[in-house]
């Protein structure tokens, strides 16, 4: 099924403007995986008839990997030409599934001018369901375990802890917490740009140390809100033979099957 999905350039061709920009993020845009994470979002969000839009082909990376591998003038190349793009379009509120872009956009972009309302997806998805435009049906998680993986920069970063869960408890599954979660979550490895660079020496990798204390929980289901950590706890899974019996899905994906999307 081919998703119809407006840019901000169509809209501002045809003198319209959308209510929200749906910011993708490069992983949204460009890994496999994570692609699964936007069109499940975007699914929802025509269903619900959202006014939204993304960039398109002038959206770039936020500068998040530049900035946290020390390369500040990269950073801020990046920044001021999204900062630019933005604010041609006189754009105001912004969502994203990546707290990785969340974060940067909404606590690093003011300092360099860029001021936008921006909303993490299952804020976002909270909201829909508070205003009535989203409910969510049936009953295929009912009597499932799931456990919920803190993405770093989503909760002890931005202290969102509440709404991933609330959105999860919607869908009738159980919330089975792991021993270190919310304040005292674990990383899954990737953030600080450590994704993008060989290990370190040590006994473990951080994202087997996590996927052990998420598989200790006998989950049917770990639950992510950020495409990295989605990678990051899939591969400690596969690491652990587990793929055929615990999936790791994120919550608008959850949703979006809850919803037959």
């Amino acid at each position: 099924m081919k998703l119809n999905v407006p840019t901000l350039a169509q809209l501002s061709a045809e003198g319209k403007k959308a209510s929200v920009v749906f910011w993708v993020g490069c992983a949204g845009s460009f890994d496999d995986r994570a692609k699964k994470i936007t069109k499940a979002f975007v699914k929802i969000l025509n269903q619900t008839n959202t006014s939204y839009a993304v960039l398109g082909i002038e959206e770039t990376c936020t500068g998040d990997p530049a900035k946290r591998a020390g390369n500040e003038f990269l950073f801020q190349m990046q920044a001021m030409q999204n900062i630019s793009t933005l604010d041609k379009y006189e754009v105001t509120k912004i969502v994203t599934t990546c707290p990785h872009c969340f974060n940067t956009l909404k606590n690093e972009y003011p300092e360099l001018g860029g001021n936008y309302q921006v909303i993490h997806h299952t804020q976002f998805l909270k909201k829909l369901i508070k205003e009535g435009a989203l409910s969510i049906e049936g009953g295929v998680y009912k009597g499932k375990r799931i456990t919920y993986h803190d993405p770093c920069y989503l909760g002890r970063a931005n202290k969102i802890y509440e709404a991933p869960r609330d959105l999860i408890k919607k869908l009738d599954a159980e919330l089975v917490e792991m021993k270190s979660c919310k304040s005292k979550g674990l990383c899954c490895g990737a953030g600080g740009a450590q994704m993008f660079k060989d290990a370190e020496s040590g006994n473990k990798e951080i994202n087997i140390e996590r996927t052990e204390q998420a598989l200790e929980t006998q989950p049917d289901i770990i639950a992510a809100a950020c495409p990295f950590c989605n990678t990051m706890m899939t591969d400690g899974v596969k690491n652990k033979d587990q793929e055929g019996k615990t999936e790791v899905m994120d919550i608008a994906e959850l949703i979006a099957n809850a919803n037959d999307l």
